[in-house]
């Protein structure tokens, strides 16, 4: 491992918008591709990477209406696979070799999620995509993210979102709004801080994970993050 690397084995949470190129389509194959390089750079660097990807660009719960909630859920997990697969798909085209692991069995294209394969793959270096959340509804993909992060052992969750860190308001409607260099668990769930899902982020704190908040608006963050340098939001205890 490179000697300027602080985090040997990360869990990166990328939002689906992340991935996505509206109002023409839900992905964006450019934008993709220059953040697969990025996570590339990171595995040649001896990182060991997973990845929490969601799957707002293709279908979100709140979009079914009257749909019964468990069913609108099990529709997002499916999105969620969507875009696993198109990141491997990239990943795989950059010569990165790549492994989707689903928490709902669909193996014929898909690994089933097992966690003790999850980690072997990881040593050896392989890039994990965990797809279809935790395989239950009513749970967001930052919690999804959360628990893998703590089954694999990883020494940070970094969540790549598209605001560069927390801050004291929401910077869009108060001119006055600070962004914070770290911030506590219990203040985030406190102050209600919509930034990670609740539930997310008291598994974090139970578990002693921290969180990395940053923008994604420039994909090298994410080597930055690995690197230990101060960007974004650090969420600990």
């Amino acid at each position: 491992m490179g000697s300027d690397i602080k985090y040997k084995r990360i869990l990166l949470k990328l939002s689906g918008e992340a991935l996505s190129d509206a109002p023409r389509g839900i992905l964006n194959f450019e934008k993709i591709e220059e953040i697969c390089k990025i996570i590339k750079e990171c595995v040649d660097m001896g990182v060991q990477v997973s990845i929490v990807v969601g799957g707002g660009n293709i279908w979100r719960g709140r979009q079914g209406g009257k749909m019964d909630k468990t069913r609108a859920d099990h529709m997002g997990m499916l999105a969620t696979t969507i875009n696993s697969l198109a990141l491997q798909d990239v990943l795989e085209q950059l010569g990165v070799e790549t492994r989707v692991l689903t928490a709902i069995e669909m193996k014929q294209f898909a690994e089933p999620y097992i966690r003790n394969k999850a980690v072997s793959h990881l040593e050896k270096g392989r890039v994990v995509i965990f797809g279809c959340g935790i395989g239950s509804p009513f749970f967001s993909t930052d919690t999804a993210a959360a628990l893998r992060a703590a089954e694999i052992g990883a020494e940070i969750m970094l969540f790549a979102k598209n605001i560069d860190g927390v801050y004291t308001a929401d910077p869009k409607k108060d001119p006055e709004a600070k962004k914070l260099d770290s911030i506590e668990y219990m203040e985030i769930l406190s102050k209600h801080l919509t930034v990670i899902d609740t539930t997310a982020t008291s598994f974090s704190m139970d578990n002693h994970i921290p969180i990395l908040l940053f923008g994604l608006d420039d994909p090298h963050n994410i080597i930055r993050a690995v690197k230990g340098e101060e960007i974004g939001t650090i969420v600990k205890g």
